[in-house]
């Protein structure tokens, strides 16, 4: 070696030491930069792989510079991945000392495991047919290989793979043929032609399924398609979520995609692999000369990965973006989910239902796990903060096994496939989905990790049945001050395994968040969720509200606030607002959980407090809401009332079940049968209950001519936790003049009788209704519980002369219904009890 090159070289090693010792070890990268250079932020790296192994070799030489921590700086730009960015335990920091990823002041760094299609063109025909304003382009290939994908961005917007159906629309399926395995649609479009690849997308339930097409056997307006294996046999043989078939609600909604036959819309494309082009027909005001067109190539962007023995730890990124990540296993293996997106790898109905765990189970499921851009794995003191994960394919982060204390804060979930986050375990494949997860060495547990203040939005895109955050198998998980919208099903759910029998959840936390616009697609949905046992955990002071009325949904009554599913026990639930008591308790575990003040009387503080906070209440600007279809209507309070005899009263509960009634009661009298409770169509339960009953006489009583709310009307009022109700019905005079003041007494009497509502105020009245058919009225009093109406009655009148003056005038107005006594004019009907039955 001549002198003048050896005297370079030290010099250059002086440099990068005296760098790295003075700047605290900052390792700048630039999509200008080169790995060939020294990492200062005037002469920056140009992928962040290379700072990781700068910063490795830094901590293996035990470098001075490192004792504040390594700070790897990301300039401006895109950084274009070839393969995932992978963290191992030599990578791990210090508390003292951690590594961070950080973005430079003012910038956006974008890791993208995408590949951008230039050279678009106009296409004059395809496979010989003329089509008018269709572009095309070369598919990209690697190693000689069409790159396969199932998504395309134009400008960062999402399109839509050619399908059979125009914009949001979706057909129904005519039936399902477990035996053969096969599906009958129908089939009036003949341009649509049979091509390998060719998919089906249908709705079951609270998930749909992916299904490779393998023929379409057409005949007259309909058509009988088959499947390819695996999916094929899992999807006729699960028996949960099946294939809805239903005289009422409809069939399941579903569409065929993935034919170049189908593309006739904009915003539409297709891949043809045969012939290696892409086609899309752009939307209004896209110039494909122009447009920046991205496909997805890598599925896992991220991976940060130890071992049960050495996990990474110490490792931060902040202010990154996260984009363009695949997922191809529906295209090579078709996805049929059992909940969560996780989908089945083997599921059946048990002959003779029952199991050691569960007496009555007859569902049998093994489930896999979607791949994530992000994914974590034995690993803790993981930060993630300010980042943003976008146009991905499926999950976002994926805290999945062996992880702990790890935080994710102030991030921005939006335009994701699958769920936002998806933390813990779910089921292993080798252990059927049902089984709670008992484990030997607890450093496998996913535990102690804060979700909070993030902003997910428009996510679950192509997977409907995903969430906003999904928890499965964790323990000590605070999810807190995050706002979730615009979700096609739940916003949060968090358990697994259908199950009352002790597992390693417990200690876990759902508070403060703000959930909107949710139910997007599906139903059987709730604002939060849960499943399990889950000793001493808490689901309170979050803000829910704003449900999607979606049309494609198997019981459009079956959309909850608050949903403890199966085995739910060990929670407190507790002043969360929300906006009608819409709440289901399905086989909670027999330990329960503690409920209180949940509906729209708790105070506005919560309310106003959910959500995200300081410093990161900028991300509600991204907030997405898209309503198609609008808003679930808030169901109202509704007496129907059958007239008849021999009343099944199991056999009323039965048939008006699916409508969902909101503190539904029944009530008796001689003849007569009153269902109160709030309801949304109370016309299509008439009709229902018309057919059991078809002698009887129903009679709908809605839109109270008189409505007293406690909350509405008395000063510092606090609404009782739970309410009695008790019913009377008595008859108008036959006198249309009498009937016209009574009710505009009822109208007037808030502004000129203003002493009615003092006394019911302070009688602690909770509500008073009066519903009125024809010449009948419906009298609806509740009271908090516990209470008795003659205890609580006497105090309207109290040193208020006016109550006793208003009742006196009401007597002229009203008289017995039919079977009364002379001297009867309201009749109390009893509650039927649960257990009752004539």
């Amino acid at each position: 070696m001549r002198l003048n090159t050896f005297t370079k070289l030290l010099l250059a090693i002086f440099i990068f030491c005296t760098i790295f010792s003075v700047n605290a070890a900052e390792i700048w990268v630039s999509p200008t930069g080169k790995d060939s250079n020294i990492g200062t932020k005037s002469s920056p790296l140009a992928t962040v792989q290379m700072a990781m192994r700068k910063a490795r070799e830094l901590r293996r030489l035990k470098d001075a510079s490192i004792k504040d921590g390594i700070r790897i700086i990301v300039m401006n730009g895109t950084y274009y991945l070839n393969e995932p960015l992978f963290v191992r335990p030599e990578d791990s920091g210090t508390p003292e000392s951690p590594t961070t990823i950080e973005a430079d002041t003012n910038s956006k760094p974008v890791i993208s495991g995408g590949f951008e299609i230039k050279n678009w063109k106009k296409a004059v025909s395809i496979n010989g047919v003329k089509k008018s304003n269709v572009w095309v382009a070369d598919a990209p290939q690697i190693a000689g290989e069409i790159i396969n994908y199932r998504q395309l961005w134009v400008n960062d917007k999402k399109a839509v793979r050619a399908k059979s159906t125009a914009g949001n629309t979706m057909d129904r399926i005519l039936s399902w043929d477990k035996e053969t395995e096969t599906c009958w649609i129908p089939f009036k479009d003949k341009s649509i032609k049979f091509e390998p690849g060719m998919e089906m997308f249908i709705v079951q339930w609270w998930s749909i399924a992916n299904l490779r097409i393998k023929n379409i056997e057409i005949k007259k307006d309909s058509a009988r398609l088959s499947f390819e294996q695996p999916e094929s046999r899992i999807q006729s043989e699960h028996p949960w979520p099946a294939p809805w078939i239903s005289k009422n609600n409809g069939n399941s909604a579903f569409y065929l995609n993935n034919g170049i036959s189908m593309l006739n819309e904009p915003g539409e494309w297709f891949l043809d692999k045969k012939n290696a082009k892409i086609y899309y027909i752009p939307r209004v005001g896209e110039d494909m000369n122009s447009a920046k067109v991205i496909v997805p190539v890598l599925e896992n962007l991220v991976e940060v990965k130890g071992t049960i023995d050495s996990p990474v730890h110490d490792f931060r990124f902040k202010g990154i973006s996260f984009q363009y990540s695949n997922w191809l296993r529906p295209s090579q293996q078709g996805h049929v989910p059992l909940q969560s997106g996780m989908y089945l790898l083997d599921a059946y109905k048990l002959k003779i239902p029952g199991t050691p765990n569960q007496a009555t189970l007859e569902n049998q499921a093994w489930v896999g796990r979607p791949r994530a851009a992000v994914e974590v794995n034995y690993s803790s003191n993981i930060q993630f903060e300010s980042c943003r994960f976008e146009h991905l394919a499926s999950t976002g982060l994926d805290l999945n096994k062996g992880t702990n204390h790890n935080t994710v804060k102030g991030n921005l979930f939006k335009d994701i496939g699958g769920s936002a986050i998806n933390v813990g375990v779910f089921s292993e494949e080798t252990f059927e989905a049902h089984l709670p997860l008992v484990i030997k060495d607890e450093r496998e547990i996913c535990s102690d990790e804060v979700i909070a203040d993030n902003l997910i939005t428009n996510v679950t895109t192509e997977d409907w049945g995903t969430l906003g955050i999904s928890a499965g198998f964790v323990r000590n998980l605070t999810i807190e001050h995050n706002e979730i919208s615009d979700v096609s099903y739940s916003a949060i759910a968090m358990g697994w395994g259908w199950t009352h029998t002790a597992n390693v959840m417990k200690n876990n936390k759902i508070s403060a968040n703000k959930i909107h616009h949710y139910a997007k697609h599906l139903h059987d949905v709730a604002g939060i969720y849960t499943l399990s046992s889950q000793p001493n955990s808490q689901i309170e002071e979050n803000y829910i509200d704003k449900v999607y009325n979606s049309p494609y949904a198997h019981d459009p009554f079956l959309w909850l606030y608050l949903y403890t599913d199966e085995g739910s026990e060990g929670f407190t639930i507790k002043n969360n607002w929300i906006a009608e008591k819409k709440i289901l308790k399905n086989h909670n575990g027999p330990k329960g959980n503690i409920w209180g003040n949940n509906d729209p009387y708790v105070s506005a503080k919560i309310k106003d407090a959910a959500g995200i906070r300081a410093p990161y209440t900028d991300l509600t600007k991204e907030v997405v809401i898209d309503e198609p279809w609008g808003l679930q209507e808030m169901p109202k309070a509704v007496a129907i009332e059958l007239i008849g005899s021999d009343f099944d009263i199991e056999k009323i509960r039965s048939t008006i079940k699916g409508f969902r009634i909101v503190g539904e009661e029944l009530y008796q009298w001689k003849n007569h049968l009153v269902i109160y409770g709030k309801m949304n169509q109370p016309e299509r339960t008439k009709r229902k209950l018309a057919l059991v009953y078809p002698s009887a006489e129903i009679k709908v009583y809605e839109n109270p001519i008189y409505d007293f709310q406690n909350f509405e009307r008395c000063k510092d009022s606090k609404p009782a936790a739970e309410w009695e109700n008790i019913v009377l019905t008595a008859n108008l005079v036959n006198d249309s003049k009498l009937e016209k003041e009574y009710i505009d007494y009822h109208a007037s009497q808030f502004e000129k009788w203003p002493e009615i509502a003092k006394g019911f105020c302070n009688a602690d009245f909770q509500q008073l209704q009066v519903f009125k058919f024809e010449k009948q009225l419906i009298l609806v009093i509740s009271i908090p519980k516990g209470e008795s109406l003659d205890k609580l009655n006497p105090k309207t009148t109290q040193n208020n002369p006016r109550v006793d003056e208003w009742n006196a005038l009401m007597k002229k107005y009203q008289t017995g219904i039919d079977g009364a006594k002379p001297d009867e004019t309201w009749i109390f009907l009893n509650k039927v009890n649960v257990e009752e039955k004539k």
